[in-house]
């Protein structure tokens, strides 16, 4: 008996060790009342007739300096056998407009006599884009 009471507590040592090096932004404690404010900003904004792209730009502000984004892409993936595919849908969709975004770009550029800096920007690209598909390949794997 003695022995067991002594490895919970060893165990819970490690626990509270592990959630103090964790990063604020990975903390569920940080988070969900980060998201509940911004909910509650956007639902009083609309009620106010605040303006909708103001709502939407200070939404997006707030959750790309705070990661929350990233973290409710997480907190979705934790839902079995459809948050995983739900996450791949959103990832998979932001490749395609970084694509979409450099064929605009370069039909621009190539319009007003840049096409030696569309080739070079393509080229960037692409070696973006590869680079994000062997990292999910490589996050697969391990």
């Amino acid at each position: 008996m003695g022995q067991q009471v002594e490895d919970s507590s060893t165990d819970e040592t490690i626990l509270e060790e592990a959630s103090q090096r964790l990063p604020w932004w990975r903390s569920w404690k940080v988070m969900l009342p980060l998201w509940l404010g911004i909910g509650g900003l956007v639902w009083l904004g609309l009620h106010f007739n605040v303006d909708r792209s103001v709502i939407a730009g200070s939404v997006v502000a707030v959750g790309l300096v705070s990661n929350a984004f990233a973290w409710l892409l997480g907190l979705i993936t934790l839902v079995p056998v459809i948050g995983p595919l739900i996450a791949k849908i959103l990832s998979i969709g932001f490749v395609w407009l970084l694509n979409a975004v450099g064929y605009l770009v370069s039909y621009i550029a190539i319009r007003r006599g840049y096409s030696k800096d569309v080739l070079t920007y393509r080229g960037l690209t692409v070696a973006v884009i590869i680079g994000i598909v062997v990292g999910f390949v490589l996050g697969k794997l391990v």
